[in-house]
């Protein structure tokens, strides 16, 4: 179905003069950004930038020490309809002593969207295995995680992010250590969530396959946003980018390009 245009230009999420840290000290500071209804958004920046912490935030993982922060035009603090948003962390892995295959692996999601007194019924089942098609999984719903890639396994646990059908879709470093193959694979299941309509954050360090994706992009630096826009050239570095903040005070106008690759 369409998206219509208030659908379109919904926020999803909104930041306003958030400082997000540990112990009372500040990693993302005077955060003001607001993510609406079907961008897929890339957040960009080097170790330490404050993109994990960002989400954390956002998740309510991390304190809050200033600001406001909305999901779906509801306060966080009042926020309770999670299933809405599906999240995958960056170390996330499926490991434990008893061998579980792909459709269990992504039917555990569904079941913690379910009511206590609810039956995984057919509906659920539907859920999962257009989940796992989503993610070009389809005909591994038998495989055993032990026998798939590590790449596969991260595309298993996205699919289990997305068995409860969520509006938003929140990645940190969905490629880290992922061979080529399986990012290429991975930016094609998540052009089919876009036009689902799906709205997406993506946090990484560069954006390799899935920059074509990309509706826009924040790079963070030092836990402030210093650019909101197009993805930036790939030839610009961060070290550049800090060498010039600090005999100019602010980063240079770049045009917009084609990635951007942060070590």
């Amino acid at each position: 179905m369409p998206v219509t245009d208030d659908a379109a230009t919904a926020a999803v999420v909104e930041f306003r003069g958030c400082d997000i840290g540990y112990e009372g000290r500040a990693v993302v500071n005077g955060l003001d950004l607001t993510i609406r209804s079907g961008e897929v958004l890339g957040v960009l920046g080097a170790n330490g930038s404050g993109k994990s912490t960002m989400i954390r935030g956002l998740l309510g993982l991390a304190p809050l020490l200033a600001g406001d922060i909305r999901l779906f035009g509801t306060p966080r603090s009042q926020f309770h309809a999670w299933n809405r948003l599906g999240y995958v962390p960056q170390r996330q892995t499926v490991a434990g002593g008893i061998p579980s295959t792909v459709a269990e692996v992504v039917g555990s999601g569904r079941l913690s969207a379910l009511r206590p007194w609810k039956r995984f019924g057919p509906a659920d089942r539907i859920a999962v295995d257009e989940a796992i098609e989503a993610v070009g999984l389809g005909g591994h719903e038998k495989h055993s995680m032990t026998e798939l890639s590590g790449g596969q396994q991260r595309r298993v646990l996205i699919a289990r992010a997305l068995a409860t059908g969520p509006d938003l879709l929140v990645l940190d470093e969905p490629t880290a250590g992922v061979d080529h193959a399986n990012q290429e694979a991975l930016a094609h299941a998540l052009a089919r969530l876009v036009e689902r309509g799906t709205t997406i954050v993506l946090i990484t360090h560069e954006l390799g396959p899935v920059e074509p994706l990309i509706t826009r992009a924040i790079v963070l630096r030092d836990g402030l946003v210093v650019h909101d826009g197009p993805p930036l050239d790939h030839e610009f570095h961060h070290e550049h980018d800090d060498e010039w903040h600090h005999h100019h005070g602010e980063p240079p106008t770049r045009r917009p390009g084609l990635g951007l690759g942060l070590d």
